[in-house]
């Protein structure tokens, strides 16, 4: 179907309710704070730092600080640390792999300060691997040189370790573990905190100054995710619901190579395993990447995830394999110690056996949009990480640049939170100026059954491969599902994932060109003169979506 064409299935209207629950600022627990930082990954914990000397701090987790992505990234952190990297290499291989979607001032920003960030993170105690005195740097896809420094496959924890000890520890930040927020709180268009639900129920309204989300990514929207069972999309969902443009939606990274064996989760096997020289075999044991593209196991995730999918369906298996046996136990168990260890765990050895693999959702590149000092289209709100929109991933994320950008413009959004809240305008408001919710829909019905419906159907319709009908099937099958169930966390998460799925199929429907992460089976090419735009979408004062295209990189 071209576009232009009536469709036979059009598409759905969009409802989404203003807030979940209903409250009453008048009987609801009030907590008043001068900063709010909701998640406590490392783009959440390196903004508590630049605030903490300047008021009191309070980050919620959902879980606890050791919980969230970050402790789960694997590869590293891409950085022009090594002899030989330059700043403007690392910038052109971002903008490649962002094909033509990346903000280029913000790409730019993130690179050069990024050299800042890790070497505060030795400074305060990082362990990263070194060769003697030198740090080792590893090489994954799309990057033209080793730059990725990294502790074996556990750099993330290593990171978010290193900022738990230095950002807790400050006497004015107070975190509240266990603690969901449920929505922004607003008053005549300002942000002014957030409603909070406790592990044992309780709503608290958390009035700040200034609110920084930082609350991670959405991978679990989709039935198959190397995420943690955190990552459902919360942050971005109250954003939009608050009045936030969210941006770039439809740009969804898929992982190439997650474990793919019965009885196991989807554990993700790092993109260094293939950097370090790992093949790629389909069932038949055929290597095929060359097939698909001259810079073989070593190109863009896209390519490799789609390249992946394309084996399976030819050769009639569930599956492909990634083969580093050609490579010595020990060298294995020093670099990928973790990697290693998990797949024994499911009777492999990765120095003897390949390694079943499949694709799995990963990374979001959009999220709430901000400018690129962390603002949002919501006064009061700031945005970094993950859940943020600041185009410096454009349509691709490059390899190893996620843990970056949190540091970076994690950073940032403290900067300017710190900024706004010393203006006049940002004093705390009175309970009277705050939105109430006296009335809101919801369904008795059950959260896993809803939820396992939607995840089934953004796999099916709204993963790797898109078409215009089953784009539209979707949004059909999410509109009716209801938007609230209930007040327990399942339920909040439940409605913040359909919100995000619908958000993730309006954008990929609109996006009639195939560009990076977005690939559309009836638009399989790339159209620069109609596309080189980003899409935003904001809720409108009836609970409709409202959608605009803006030129590339403009905050």
């Amino acid at each position: 179907m071209r576009h232009g064409t009536t469709p036979v299935n059009p598409t759905p209207p969009a409802h989404c309710p203003r807030y979940l629950l209903p409250f009453d600022m008048a009987t609801v627990r009030r907590v008043e704070t001068d900063y709010l930082v909701i998640g406590s990954g490392n783009a959440g914990l390196r903004a508590s730092m630049e605030v903490s000397d300047h008021g009191r701090v309070i980050v919620l987790s959902k879980e606890n600080p050791n919980e969230g992505s970050t402790r789960y990234a694997q590869g590293g952190i891409a950085v022009v640390m090594n002899q030989g990297d330059r700043v403007e290499f690392h910038v052109q291989d971002t903008l490649s792999a962002g094909a033509g979607l990346c903000h280029p001032a913000a790409v730019q920003y993130m690179v050069a300060d990024g050299i800042l960030r890790v070497q505060e993170l030795l400074d305060w105690g990082a362990q990263f691997d070194r060769d003697g005195a030198d740090l080792k740097f590893g090489m994954e896809g799309a990057h033209r040189v080793r730059r990725v420094v990294h502790r074996g496959d556990a750099t993330g924890e290593e990171t978010q370790n290193v900022l738990v000890r230095r950002a807790l520890d400050h006497p004015n930040v107070e975190v509240m573990e266990h603690t969901l927020a449920v929505d922004l709180l607003t008053a005549d268009g300002v942000c002014r905190g957030a409603l909070v639900t406790t592990q044992d129920g309780e709503l608290i309204a958390i009035i700040a100054k200034a609110t920084i989300v930082a609350a991670g990514g959405h991978g679990q929207v989709y039935g198959y995710t190397s995420n943690p069972a955190v990552a459902t999309g919360d942050g971005i969902a109250m954003s939009f619901r608050a009045g936030a443009a969210v941006a770039d939606m439809e740009f969804v990274q898929f992982h190439p190579t997650t474990l793919f064996l019965q009885g196991a989760p989807r554990f993700l096997i790092s993109e260094a395993v293939r950097g370090e020289g790992a093949h790629l075999l389909n069932s038949r044991g055929e290597r095929f990447m060359s097939a698909y593209d001259e810079r073989e196991e070593l190109a863009p995730r896209d390519i490799v995830a789609r390249a992946i999918l394309n084996e399976m369906d030819r050769t009639g298996m569930p599956c492909v394999y990634l083969d580093i046996t050609h490579m010595s136990a020990g060298f294995l168990e020093e670099r990928f110690p973790n990697i290693f260890e998990t797949c024994r765990q499911y009777g492999l050895e990765i120095d003897r056996d390949a390694i079943p693999v499949q694709v799995a959702a990963h990374f979001a590149m959009g999220g709430v949009r901000t400018d690129m000092n962390a603002h949002t289209s919501v006064p009061g709100l700031f945005a970094c990480g993950e859940v943020a929109c600041t185009c410096a991933h454009g349509a691709n994320r490059l390899a190893s640049n996620s843990l970056l950008e949190g540091l970076v413009f994690g950073r940032r959004a403290g900067i300017s939170a710190r900024e706004y809240s010393s203006d006049e305008g940002a004093s705390l408001p009175d309970v009277d100026a705050l939105a109430h919710a006296p009335d809101v829909a919801a369904h008795a019905s059950d959260a896993s059954g809803l939820r396992k419906l939607l995840t089934q159907r953004m796999w099916e319709d709204v993963g790797v491969y898109r078409h215009a009908e089953t784009l539209r099937e979707a949004l059909t099958t999410l509109s009716e599902l209801p938007t609230a169930i209930g007040s327990g966390r399942d339920a909040i998460e439940y409605a913040n994932m359909r919100l995000v799925g619908e958000l993730i199929a309006r954008a990929a429907l609109e996006r009639t060109e195939s560009r990076g992460a977005h690939y559309r089976d009836d638009y399989p090419d790339t159209d620069d003169d109609r596309w080189l735009r980003n899409i935003s979408l904001t809720r409108r004062e009836d609970g409709g979506v409202e959608l605009t295209t803006r030129n590339q990189g403009l905050s």
